[in-house]
């Protein structure tokens, strides 16, 4: 069995191992993970909770003894299930939370079955500092130009055709699984903070740092995740490209981009309830009906201009103007395709 030490996060790429594998509880993988692990865990969520009061109330041998038997078990159940096909010359990757007991006593199951087994020192922590050294306390090296504009300006499909033209992304809303509004809520949550800190930082890791890297303008919150500093340092002394469009083009784009949304009725009433601190009762009475009516383009330009373009231009007069203007008449994908690779010609 080899120890894998990890200096940089490529270092886990370039160990050479065929599948990672994260012996940790569900609940733990949930939160966060290394990229591309699975979770064989070695103890359920109940089982660790177990070993950890009767270490707590018993005694360390009692627990540990109870607990290795808990990780036998599991452990054969995984060799007849998920495990069941590997190959003589499979060679795993394996950690837990800091590379002790759970993940040692799996690793050297796996090594006596006669696998090149790999064990992760210092487990998913080491790993984690070098997120958060990366994310908090590393200045980003990578030149990056902003794409900011009004709410329906399809930033964020403008931003997919640039990459589909050959250019660097990050997709922040698409890695908070957020579109970054109080509307902005897609279905099966956000990932935790840590989770988001972690897509980033490996996206960040495959990019090239010497070409340009195009991100959406954001606040410094996607719905309820945090823009890690280092980035959002960066992001604020990058230059910006700021797209315009009329409000009736920016409806009709709305209305089909919301989709999973105006298909909720109930969600979508929810969600015009919660602008209720902000707007006199018969504005959000009219709101209502227009999504009663499933007027779904007069809705999104009224709230356009009732609510987002104000906030918008409010936030415009702190900021730093935009380098640039690309001013569209319409957000059909043809146009955005063509306003793209214009773009992607002539930033660098």
């Amino acid at each position: 069995m080899k120890l894998l030490r990890l200096n940089h996060l490529p270092d886990i790429a370039a160990c050479g191992a065929d599948t990672i594998i994260d012996v940790r509880s569900p609940a733990e993988f949930a939160q966060d993970h290394i990229p591309g692990a699975i979770n064989l865990p070695v103890l359920s969520d109940a089982e660790r909770a177990k070993v950890g009061t009767i270490y707590k109330q018993d005694s360390s041998f009692m627990a540990r003894k109870i607990g290795a038997a808990l990780v036998a078990q599991n452990a054969a159940r995984h060799l007849m299930g998920p495990l069941a096909d590997k190959p003589g010359g499979w060679q795993p990757l394996v950690y837990c939370w800091r590379g002790g007991q759970r993940s040692g006593s799996f690793a050297t199951i796996l090594d006596q079955i006669g696998w090149r087994v790999q064990l992760l020192q210092g487990g998913y922590r080491s790993y984690r500092r070098l997120v958060v050294d990366k994310m908090y306390d590393t200045p980003l090296p990578h030149k990056l130009t902003l794409i900011e504009g009004g709410t329906g300006t399809a930033k964020t499909r403008l931003l997919h055709h640039l990459a589909q033209a050959g250019a660097q992304i990050i997709d922040l809303e698409g890695l908070a699984n957020h579109r970054g509004s109080l509307f902005g809520a897609r279905d099966g949550g956000q990932p935790s903070q840590k989770m988001f800190e972690t897509r980033l930082a490996a996206q960040l890791e495959n990019m090239d740092p010497t070409r340009m890297t195009w991100i959406e303008a954001e606040s410094s919150k996607i719905g309820a995740r945090v823009v890690p500093s280092a980035l959002w340092h960066a992001m604020r002394d990058a230059p910006r490209i700021e797209v315009q469009a009329p409000i009736a083009a920016r409806a009709r784009f709305l209305a089909t981009a919301y989709a999973d949304l105006t298909d909720n009725s109930g969600r979508l009433h929810d969600q015009i309830d919660m602008l209720r601190p902000y707007h006199a009762a018969d504005v959000i009475a009219a709101w209502h009906a227009l999504a009663d009516e499933g007027a779904w383009e007069e809705l999104a330009a009224g709230l356009m201009q009732a609510h987002y373009d104000p906030r918008y231009a409010k936030s415009m007069a702190r900021s730093v103007t935009a380098d640039q203007v690309i001013a569209l008449d319409d957000l059909d994908e043809s146009t955005l395709a063509h306003a793209a690779q214009d773009l992607a010609r002539r930033v660098t």
